[in-house]
């Protein structure tokens, strides 16, 4: 049995913690409820945002950027992301609004893997 929580429950939690601190989580496009990828466009209010997808480093959780380890406008990221969606439907797109462009996932960002 798998210790990973499945993608729907994890995402249900985050957001309410990110709630519990006033910021907005909105998922932007639902995927697979149990296993689905996720990706994360941090909305940073100021016309740009970043994007990272989820990864595995060994038995760690990580984050990478999509696009770029700076912000890029947010019509960037949501090309990228609409891109992302034709090809694999089952994905997560999770939607944070924070000026400070925190994470709100478990798991460090990584330059690349």
């Amino acid at each position: 049995m798998s210790d990973t929580l499945p993608t729907a429950l994890l995402i249900a939690a985050q957001a309410r913690i990110a709630a519990q601190s006033g910021i907005a989580m909105i998922v932007t496009h639902k995927g697979d409820a149990s296993n689905g990828a996720i990706f994360l466009k941090i909305n940073k209010l100021d016309g740009t945002a970043h994007v990272y997808n989820q990864g595995q480093l060994d038995d760690e959780k990580v984050w990478l950027p999509a696009l770029s380890k700076e912000a890029v406008p947010e019509k960037e990221a949501d090309r990228y992301l609409a891109e992302q969606i034709a090809f694999d439907p089952d994905l997560w797109v999770i939607e944070v609004e924070d000026r400070q462009g925190r994470l709100w996932f478990e798991g460090r960002i990584l330059d690349s893997l």
